[in-house]
């Protein structure tokens, strides 16, 4: 049933009743031994110690202010994307404009040595435009989902340039780690002033925006019939939300989620008002802030619980509800590959088609049928694998032939070469290639069940799983490593499937959902790490930070072996059930005529895919985008009429292996992780995926 929206002035006096409401208790909350009444006779006139003067003045009221002003601009912006494109789910830390931000946060800290709230903001407004930017120029082409997509992509991208120097920059990174969180803590007065002209700059260039905003959403053509330049309105947007978005992550970090809460809001309440929403987005955006900056000092006295992961818990199940909106719901079917190959293939007797490049080998009584592009394709990628292997033995810091390299392999040369090789690389090695191997692998299956390239263990939230699962076990345990615990990955992995399915309902034809249902779980789970991060000492914060991004260093035989047997055990049950697989990818329909049962094949697949995945994170922890990448790069070389099941695990095991050694070679005296590496080469990957899936 239609609900009709409110009237706006009702709705506008209730959340200033809420905002007036949270600004007192914000005001009269806190760590401190203060009693309310104190504050109150201090605001009213009364004299006090230096200490009241102290907390109330110099902590609580810039705090206070600090949430208005940065809920105020976050909400805008979202609202302000959402609007220009067109798309419920446009937000800026879904679509990479916050990582934009952070990112030129971070480079100004590191290259000019910035700490000032207006030497934040100048950097952070060229990050946020860069980001903005490229959002806007790809929001057109692509659906609601699909542009959230890109967005993680983009997001992936700048946050792997940002882990790759804050590895680098272990004083950089101990700033960061707090700063990320988006804490409101200890924000000074004077960063609020130094950003409020940039604030006050974007909310005007937001009402000026309202009028043509609104006849944009009528189309392009509408607009232009009445009177508006789109063109003129998408930049005066883009400069607003660059404004707003950068002065927010300049005072309190990359704050999430905010922007899709208010513009959810400001949408439910007003319906398609444009004006009114801007105003509400701005009381929503601020109201909701506020009050989880005031729950964030209380819910865990007494310490403060990180707000960024107060605003995810909020967030991720309102961008599942959107997500399941018809609007979205309406541009979702090109997320789901529902084609089947057609081209290559002849009917055949027996058991079903036969592929035109299959080719009859008989020996004697024995008959089997060999792909031939397949094979090839099998073959070049087993020697892709290898050159890998051997290229990352010879390259390093010291001067190494591929001739001494592999003497050494053998026990033949200088001591220090035969212990560079055999103790330290090898191991290594070994580990990349059962870690790429398995996430291959997974990231086959899981896109093969769900008919859908994108589907893959880092959209799925089945990595992050994975991830918790083991940092919580070595946060309870005596062990120096947190790789020691590799076991646990799987258990966590399986966690994570099993919320993903429940929420979604499945994979079938509504395969969008859990997509987008694992993208709002790995958002929590990745700022849960985050508030992991922050709790520990400076040491073991930077070896957890390494993991957690994907790491290879000081891996070998003892975590590398008991992986390669479950992979030895979990590759032959993927083949076991691949004709089954290779049916579902037909409708659900056909499926059940062949004769498959399609619950028991997506249990069976899915178990596995959970297995590998998480035995893979064991080992190097979540190295981004191999799944995604590993199986497309098969499958493009092995033809369309075959899952590439022994293809994915091999190109995986080349590009982590490679990733691993670029990572160790590419920066004189220090290492970037693999997981680093393959995150800032994957987010053009899969814009590229992206793009190539909607010409097709």
């Amino acid at each position: 049933m239609f609900t009709q929206p409110r009237a706006p002035l009702p709705v506008f006096a209730l959340c200033l009743t809420a905002l007036l409401g949270l600004a007192a208790a914000s005001v009269l909350t806190g760590a401190g031994r203060v009693a309310p009444e104190q504050v109150v006779d201090y605001l009213l006139g009364a004299r006090g110690d230096h200490h009241l003067e102290m907390v109330v003045t110099t902590l609580r009221l810039p705090r206070t202010l600090a949430a208005l002003v940065v809920g105020a601009a976050l909400g805008v912006s979202g609202m302000l994307l959402q609007a220009v494109t067109r798309n419920p789910l446009a937000e800026t830390g879904l679509l990479g404009v916050n990582s934009g931000a952070a990112l030129g946060v971070v480079v100004g800290i590191v290259y000019a040595g910035a700490q000032t709230g207006g030497a934040y903001l100048v950097w952070a407004l060229g990050g946020a435009l860069l980001a903005t930017g490229v959002v806007l120029l790809i929001g057109s082409r692509f659906s609601p989902l699909k542009l959230v997509l890109a967005g993680a992509a983009l997001s992936a991208t700048l946050t792997g340039i940002t882990s790759a120097m804050l590895v680098a920059d272990p004083v950089t990174f101990d700033q960061y780690r707090f700063w990320v969180l988006g804490s409101l803590a200890g924000v000074p007065l004077e960063r609020v002033l130094s950003v409020s002209p940039a604030i006050l700059a974007g909310l005007g260039m937001a009402a000026l925006a309202a009028r043509p905003l609104a006849a944009l959403s009528l189309g392009d053509d509408m607009a232009v019939a009445l009177g508006h330049r789109p063109g003129r309105t998408r930049v005066t947007v883009t400069v607003a939300v660059t404004l707003l978005s950068a002065a927010a992550v300049a005072v309190a970090g990359p704050i999430g989620f905010l922007g899709l809460l208010a513009g959810y809001l400001a949408r439910t309440l007003l319906g398609g008002r444009v004006g009114p929403q801007i105003v509400l987005s701005a009381l929503a955006g601020a109201l909701v802030l506020l009050g989880a900056d005031v729950l964030a000092r209380v819910v865990m006295r007494p310490y403060e619980a990180p707000v960024s992961l107060l605003i995810a818990i909020l967030g991720g199940p309102v961008l599942i509800v959107v997500a399941r909106s018809r609007a979205v719901a309406a541009g979702a079917g090109d997320l789901i590959s529902d084609r089947t190959p057609r081209r290559g293939a002849r009917s055949g007797p027996g058991r079903g088609p036969l592929p035109s490049d299959a080719l009859p080998v008989r020996l004697g009584a024995l008959s089997v049928l060999l792909p031939v592009r397949s094979s090839f394709a099998v073959a070049a990628l087993a020697a892709l694998a290898a050159a890998a292997g051997v290229t990352a033995l010879v390259a390093g810091q010291s001067a190494m032939t591929a001739g001494q390299a592999l003497d050494a392999l053998r026990g033949i040369g200088a001591g220090g070469q035969i212990l560079l090789v055999q103790e330290i690389r090898l191991p290594r090695v070994v580990a990349g290639l059962v870690a790429g191997a398995a996430l291959g692998l997974s990231g086959c299956l899981t896109q093969a069940l769900a008919r859908n390239r994108l589907a893959t263990p880092d959209m799925l939230g089945i990595n992050q799983g994975a991830v918790i699962a083991i940092m919580l076990a070595g946060l309870f345990s005596s062990a120096e490593m947190l790789f020691e615990h590799w076991w646990t990955g799987p258990l966590g992995a399986l966690a994570a499937a099993v919320v993903v399915f429940a929420i979604s309902g499945g994979v079938g034809t509504q395969g969008y959902r859990f997509i987008v249902t694992g993208l709002a779980v790995t958002t929590l789970a990745g700022a849960l790490t985050q508030s992991i991060l922050a709790w520990q000492g400076l040491s073991s914060a930077t070896a957890i930070h390494s993991w957690s991004v994907g790491s290879l260093a000081g891996r070998g035989y003892p975590v590398a072996l008991p992986v390669a047997a479950g992979l030895a055990l979990l590759l032959p049950a993927a083949l076991a059930v691949s004709r089954r697989l290779d049916v579902m990818r037909f409708s659900e329909d056909v499926g059940t005529g062949l004769g498959a049962n399609p619950r028991t094949t997506r249990l069976a697949v899915l178990a596995l895919a959970v297995a590998l995945a998480g035995l893979a994170i064991g080992i190097g922890g979540p190295i981004a985008f191999v799944a995604l990448a590993a199986p497309v790069i098969a499958a493009r070389l092995s033809g369309p009429t075959r899952l590439p099941l022994v293809g994915a695990p091999l190109t995986g095991a080349a590009l982590v292996v490679a990733a691993d050694t670029i990572g160790r070679v590419i920066a004189s005296g220090a290492e970037i992780p693999a997981g680093v590496v393959t995150s800032v080469l994957g987010g053009p990957f899969l814009l590229w995926t992206l793009l190539s899936d909607r010409r097709s």
